[in-house]
């Protein structure tokens, strides 16, 4: 019979931008559907309007509240002030189950925790890299370091979650196997993401939504998209959605190519509401770990052409023909020039749709991660308000 007593969970995560943030909304509201008291700690100095409005949407489900203080990206003093003051916030609200996001929203959960343990007061402590610093390189002094940290934190932990198998097999060869108990649960979207989205009647062949930064490959779906109007031999349109530090790096880039009236740039938006203005999107990124823009794109039934990295594979198939070479414009263009002139390519490449809602709806992941929490905190522990 499940235990009546509602957990008390706050996920610590730094930056309310992008997939961890995503990832996080729909797991508090999930969760709070099914009767928990959740709670958020992040930054309040990145985000704007946009994020803004996303925090109001999910406010209502935040029974133990938002909490924002300044986190800053790079580890310094000021990290002491942000631990003394997300102490104080966190012992308040007596936790069941802190859950940390990234490298610094990590370090948050498990070394408050941590703290709290000291003083006999039972929670969980839990983390997700969500890629993060798994990116560092360990031939450097920097990744080497990053991941000693990572290592050393292990003692501070109770549980990880790994949101895809190449994270997973990437924090064992950098960082080592994790000594504490592990699990694989892959991002999902909510029901609702699963509903068609068709393209408006004057929609653009392409569309790069997301971040704009190098990481994530602007440059590449620039540079694809010159390469696959010369492969087809006529002019093709595409929109870029998304904010980030290198915009007016890209924006540069297109004028001097002369790509200027032919992609436009838009500001960051909801991802349902951008695929309307595409037929096809592209994710030319140079790293990730489960990019939640690909199993938005699928649930909405968009083709996706995307680089082969990260946990992208475990989505679209490792054979897929959709997969073009990291870091390889031409590849890029190669696939995207193909889902342009084949008209049965994308019924051919997509994944099946029964099968990929079934491996990722939150439902599943929000039913998985809730029975790692019950696990974690038995119900002799849970605590009462």
């Amino acid at each position: 019979m499940p235990d009546p007593r509602p957990l008390r969970i706050i996920h610590c995560f730094r930056s309310p931008v992008g997939g961890i943030f995503r990832h996080v909304r729909d797991l508090a509201e999930a969760h709070a559907k099914a009767g928990h008291e959740v709670g958020i700690l992040c930054d309040s100095t990145t985000g704007g309007t946009f994020e803004d409005a996303l925090f109001d949407e999910i406010r209502p489900y935040l029974a133990l509240g938002l909490v924002r203080l300044p986190i800053q990206r790079s580890v310094g003093p000021s990290d002491l002030v942000a631990l003394w003051g997300s102490y104080k916030e966190i012992r308040s609200l007596r936790p069941d189950i802190l859950h940390g996001h990234g490298a610094k929203g990590g370090g948050v959960a498990r070394i408050i925790g941590s703290a709290l343990r000291v003083n006999r007061y039972c929670v969980a402590r839990l983390y997700s890299p969500h890629g993060g610093s798994l990116h560092y390189d360990g031939s450097r002094l920097s990744g080497k370091m990053v991941f000693l940290a990572e290592r050393l934190q292990e003692f501070l932990t109770d549980a990880m979650v790994f949101v895809c198998d190449f994270e997973r097999n990437s924090y064992a060869a950098k960082v080592g196997r994790p000594r504490v108990r592990s699990e694989r649960i892959y991002n999902g979207i909510d029901d609702r993401d699963f509903e068609t989205v068709h393209a408006r009647p004057d929609a653009v062949d392409f569309l790069y939504i997301g971040m704009l930064r190098d990481l994530k490959g602007p440059d590449l779906f620039i540079d694809a998209f010159a390469r696959t109007e010369r492969l087809i031999g006529r002019p093709l349109s595409a929109i870029m959605i998304g904010d980030g530090p290198q915009k007016d790096d890209y924006e540069k880039m297109m004028m001097e190519r002369g790509l200027g009236r032919r992609i436009e740039m838009l500001p960051a938006m909801k991802a349902r509401d951008a695929f309307s203005f595409a037929r096809r999107v592209v994710v030319p990124s140079r790293a990730e770990s489960m990019p939640y823009i690909v199993l938005e794109a699928l649930a909405a039934r968009k083709p996706v052409i995307a680089a082969r990295v990260g946990g992208i594979p475990e989505v679209l198939g490792s054979d897929s023909a959709a997969l073009s070479v990291p870091n390889d414009a031409q590849s890029l263009a190669e696939i995207m020039a193909t889902a342009m002139t084949d008209p049965g390519w994308a019924e051919r490449v997509m994944p099946e749709a029964t099968a990929f809602k079934a491996d990722f709806s939150t439902s599943t992941m929000a039913a998985h991660m809730l029975r790692l929490y019950r696990d974690l905190v038995p119900a002799s522990s849970v605590t009462t308000p």
